[in-house]
């Protein structure tokens, strides 16, 4: 097990950046060029023989893509401040911009292609099914051949540059906090991990130091986000014809939107729950008055802290107590020294999991600072990993896992740790803690992530009828105290969190994929318990899917309807009984 915080080592990307990038570039000319001369046999009398063969060019041109653009992100996250790192990364994107449109015209013809034609073709690659069944999905939406090179152009300049720019200036900021006599200049990590102190005046103080320098940037925050706003809307709506801001994604995702709507309305209508574990917790702490920055107040006295040997081990072994082979997979990310744990400065916050090309191990960024749910957050990056190595064997273009399932092995992994944890504990006061963890996690990742995407879509329409900044920051504030209710006080100035959320800026309506998640893995965790190992080949099969069918084409061998709300409701019902166990062992 590791002794140091690991490190990751991008030589199996490239060697060599500048040297390697100039090959790859070189190579990916010859290829785009040759790819295109193809286009003159793109008829609707093509045979399957030559249409497999551009298919094939076409991954490899997407491996090498995937490949370049990973390397200049990756290097980037490392240390934002890196300047050398900042302009490869953009010259990267710059390039990439330039090969994305010439690739098009495939795009093009097979939206163009009679069912007839399109259906005797996709027969032949079966390998590349859903791939074809997606770019007929998007026709509706897809623009001629000059437009959509012009959209792809103006993005690497304006909407990536934008989002860009809000990592640079956000990655930058340093949060003060008196603490122990003396102010300390910390990173958003640092500052993060106060808000679980045992001292409810430093939850307030980190709180207040959050939402204090967020809000002193909120003039250059909030026109960004106004702009991305605008420009999801002039380019979804206006230029593509979807009928609302949301429909973006849901197509993208391929999700019929009553069944999102069904997601969030069973979210909104189940605030309460939370609410009654948050009365609770109130009881254990012995808090007069609740506030929202008690919502992770630790437990028993000091919080445990963690080595990253330790976290190492007690994940590794909670994969292993569900399959040995998952496992050694999720092992192989730090053996391969693909994981970065390391704080430093100018690193990029919070964590992530990036797959690249299908039979690579993934990258794997975390900041670990030795917290408790710095082991659940190892858990859950080393199950999007896996996730990525089980659907190794489909093609670049659909080895990708659809958003609404991308969630699934990284919160299975969470869930796999917690009920290790809580099998393995006989202390009642540990239990009590190990109870609380879990529905901190669980508020954080299913109600959180709802109530942001439903500011999200009130924002938007907002902005698109004219708004201030100051009313969108109102508009949070009324949902968030609609979310905790009368008995939680939600400080003023809680209003500027959203300005916090990486995700509403550069990813819109992605959060509500985290309750997806975490909901359908309550369900399909409750129906391990119940059949044991016969579901593990089931579930494993689910991964192995990767991107290569729809959600529910995915999900219907294991029993799941994601537009009806009784399902999601039977999520609400697990968060409900642990409620309850928490309640029957209230000290």
């Amino acid at each position: 097990m590791s002794s140091t915080l690991p490190a990751w080592n991008l030589k199996d990307l490239l060697r060599h950046p500048t040297k390697d990038s100039q090959r790859i570039e070189h190579e990916l000319e010859s290829q785009v060029s040759s790819f295109e001369r193809q286009r003159n046999r793109l008829t609707s009398g093509l045979s399957p023989q030559p249409f497999q063969r551009i298919l094939k060019q076409l991954e490899d041109i997407s491996t090498q893509l995937n490949t370049l653009g990973a390397y200049g992100f990756l290097w980037f996250a490392e240390n934002t401040k890196n300047q050398t790192a900042r302009a490869f990364d953009n010259h990267v994107r710059n390039r990439l911009a330039q090969f994305y449109p010439r690739l098009l015209f495939f795009d093009l013809w097979w939206q163009s292609l009679p069912p007839k034609q399109a259906s005797r073709l996709s027969s032949h690659a079966t390998r590349h099914q859903y791939y074809l069944d997606t770019l007929t999905r998007l026709s509706p939406h897809t623009l001629g051949e000059s437009e959509e090179r012009i959209v792809t152009l103006k993005n690497s300049t304006g909407r990536q540059a934008l989002e860009a720019l809000y990592g640079v200036t956000t990655n930058s900021l340093k949060f003060p906090l008196k603490h122990s006599g003396r102010t300390k200049q910390l990173t958003r990590e640092e500052l993060m991990s106060y808000v679980r102190h045992p001292s409810a005046s430093v939850r307030r103080g980190a709180y207040q130091s959050l939402f204090k320098v967020y809000g002193a940037q909120r003039d250059i925050l909030g026109d960004l986000y106004k702009h991305l706003v605008q420009d999801w809307g002039n380019e979804g709506l206006q230029l593509r014809k979807y009928s609302s801001p949301i429909a973006v994604r849901n197509t993208a995702n391929d999700l019929p939107e009553a069944a999102v709507d069904a997601l969030l309305g069973t979210c909104r209508k189940n605030a309460n729950v939370f609410q009654q574990y948050f009365r609770l917790k109130q009881r254990l702490l012995k808090l007069k008055t609740f506030h929202r920055y008690d919502l992770y107040a630790p437990y028993g006295g000091k919080s445990r802290r963690y080595t990253f040997a330790r976290a190492e081990r007690m994940v590794i072994e909670a994969y292993q107590s569900f399959s040995p082979a998952l496992a050694d997979q999720a092992s192989r990310v730090i053996r391969e020294q693909h994981l970065d744990a390391v704080i430093r400065p100018g690193k990029m916050g919070g964590a992530f999991c990036y797959s690249v090309r299908p039979k690579q191990t993934p990258y794997v960024l975390v900041n670990f600072t030795g917290e408790a749910r710095d082991v659940s957050t190892l858990a859950h990056e080393l199950g999007h990993a896996v996730h990525a190595m089980l659907a190794e064997n489909h093609s670049v273009l659909t080895f990708h896992s659809a958003l609404p399932l991308a969630e699934t092995a990284s919160i299975f992994g969470e869930q796999l740790l917690s009920d290790s944890l809580l099998t393995q504990e006989h202390d009642p006061t540990t239990k009590v803690s190990l109870l609380l963890s879990q529905l901190d996690d669980l508020y954080a990742t299913i109600m959180r992530q709802a109530f942001f995407v439903l500011f999200e879509r009130e924002a938007h329409r907002m902005i698109g009828e004219g708004t201030t900044i100051d009313e969108l920051a109102e508009g949070y504030l009324t949902l968030l105290r609609e979310q905790f209710g009368r008995d939680i006080k939600v400080g003023e100035e809680f209003r500027w969190e959203w300005l916090a959320i990486p995700h509403i800026f550069g990813s819109p309506f992605y959060c509500y994929s985290y309750s997806f998640g975490n909901l359908l893995v309550l369900a399909l965790f409750q129906q391990y318990k119940k059949e044991g190992k016969p579901f593990i080949p089931k579930y494993i099969e689910l991964l192995a899917g990767g991107g290569s069918a729809s959600p529910k084409a995915l999900l219907t061998p294991l029993g799941v309807d994601v537009s009806s709300r009784k399902f999601w409701q039977g999520g609400f019902t697990r968060i409900q009984s642990l409620v309850n166990q928490l309640d029957q062992h209230m000290p």
